[in-house]
């Protein structure tokens, strides 16, 4: 497994929640990170990146509420989401991508549910 993410659950509308994306320090010292959400009948879409540079990006509809983070001592990155709404249930899978190392990693995927 290149990639281990965790951090999921059910939470309520307006909750807080972080998840948790860990891999290898060859891995992780030339990737750029991201998250990605699959939500039912849809198809995968960006949530935010992060680059060994610490530049980030978020997708319009998470700006403001989700931020991405990366700690290189322990070769993980994070997605702390913050304000969730129902229509932020989705899995998550976290990404690891690299054209220097010419890979792109995917997680295993961890669900998270918005629902009161």
């Amino acid at each position: 497994v290149q990639l281990q993410a965790s951090g999921g659950g059910l939470v309520q509308p307006g909750e807080a929640l972080r998840l948790s994306c860990a891999t290898s320090r060859d891995i992780f010292s030339i990737s750029t990170m991201g998250w990605y959400r699959q939500a039912p009948g849809k198809q995968r879409e960006l949530v935010a990146t992060i680059t060994q540079f610490n530049n980030a990006n978020y997708a319009h509809s998470v700006a403001g509420r989700f931020t991405i983070s990366r700690e290189n001592a322990k070769n993980t990155a994070y997605l702390r989401m913050n304000s969730l709404k129902p229509g932020d249930t989705a899995v998550y899978f976290c990404n690891a991508r690299s054209e220097v190392g010419g890979w792109n990693y995917w997680g295993q995927g961890t669900l998270v549910t918005v629902s009161s």
